[in-house]
């Protein structure tokens, strides 16, 4: 056999997902953009809250293709997990694009089954915030912890 079979995230866990980032955020009173992406950091919807700042649609995006692609939450972690210096930091994301790769926090990847099938960036809190946001639409979506 040649292939094997693949979950993949649907458009009603995505938009569980934006509902419950939504609600999140609007508990914090702070506004953000949420970006969910597929496995390939394919875009599958997005949410900017009232007052959300147009430059974070673009690093939320960016946060979710990140962990998406890594598997790992965002953050100044290398593929491996491992912490990265100042340098890597910076160099990693200009060789990979910073598009598709950040070191900062507030993408979490959505597991399933130990299956990646996405992520969540989330832009405009603090990092903290950021990541909380995503956990709280994963939670929903996926009935456990992100």
């Amino acid at each position: 056999m040649i292939t094997r079979q693949a979950l993949k995230l649907n458009w009603e866990g995505t938009n569980r997902i934006l509902q419950a980032a939504v609600q999140k955020v609007r508990d914090l009173g702070v506004p953000m953009s949420i970006a969910v992406v597929d496995e390939g950091g394919h875009l599958l919807g997005f949410a900017r809250t009232d007052n959300g700042k147009p430059h974070n649609i673009r690093i939320a995006l960016a946060k979710a293709r990140a962990t998406a692609s890594n598997r790992l939450p965002t953050g100044k972690i290398s593929s491996t997990g491992q912490p990265l210096n100042d340098h890597m930091a910076i160099a990693l994301p200009l060789a990979a694009g910073t598009d598709m790769f950040v070191t900062f926090t507030g993408g979490v990847p959505i597991m399933v089954d130990g299956h990646c099938v996405g992520g969540v960036g989330v832009s405009g809190g603090t990092g903290e915030q950021d990541a909380e946001v995503a956990r709280a639409g994963i939670a929903a979506a996926t009935g456990g912890d992100a």
